[in-house]
C-alpha cells in the first residue's frame, strides 16, 4: 500500500541515494512539519545513532530503542516531555523513513513528571512587624480605633 507523502514520492527514482538524515528531512518536509520539528527529529536520530556506536538504525530494533530511551531517563535525567519527543522522532524514523513496524516498546523506563503540590493560601494567625514595611499601625487598626 502506498501512503501519500512517502519519501519515495518526494525523491525522483534517478536521484543519487540520499544519506539517512537527508531522508529523514525529506520525509518530514513531505508531511509539512515545522522546521523546528525537522531539526529536532534529525537531532534525535543523530543522537540515537551516536549512542549505539554509529550503527545504522536499519540494523537495530526495539531493544536498542528501549535502551536509548531508558538511558535518557536514568542517566540523562531528562524531562518526560523530552523523552517523549525522542520517542516520537524514532517512531517517525522507523515508520516513515525505514518503513519498519516496531513492536510496542514495553520495557522503557519512563522519565517521571514532577509531582506538583497545590499551593494553599492560609490566613496567618498573627501579623508581625517586618522592618521596612512601614512603622505605623495598619489602616484597619486606625479605622477600628477611630470608630470606637
Amino acid at each position: 500500500m502506498q501512503v501519500r507523502g512517502e519519501v519515495s514520492d518526494v525523491i525522483p527514482a534517478d536521484a543519487p541515494k540520499l544519506r539517512l538524515l537527508d531522508r529523514v528531512r525529506a520525509a518530514v518536509r513531505a508531511r509539512h512539519y515545522s522546521r523546528r520539528t525537522e531539526d529536532a527529529y534529525v537531532a534525535w536520530v543523530r543522537r540515537f545513532i551516536l549512542f549505539h556506536g554509529k550503527r545504522h538504525p536499519a540494523e537495530m530494533a526495539a531493544p536498542e530503542i528501549t535502551r536509548f530511551l531508558t538511558s535518557l531517563a536514568v542517566e540523562g535525567k531528562v524531562a518526560s516531555s523530552t523523552q517523549n519527543q525522542a520517542l516520537s522522532a524514532l517512531l517517525f524514523l522507523y515508520r516513515n523513513v525505514l518503513q519498519q513496524d516496531l513492536p510496542w516498546l514495553d520495557g522503557i523506563v519512563r522519565a517521571r513528571r514532577p509531582v506538583r503540590l497545590p499551593t494553599v493560601q492560609t490566613a496567618r494567625p498573627g501579623r508581625t512587624h517586618r522592618p521596612g514595611r512601614g512603622a505605623g499601625p495598619s489602616a484597619g487598626a486606625v479605622s477600628r480605633a477611630s470608630a470606637g
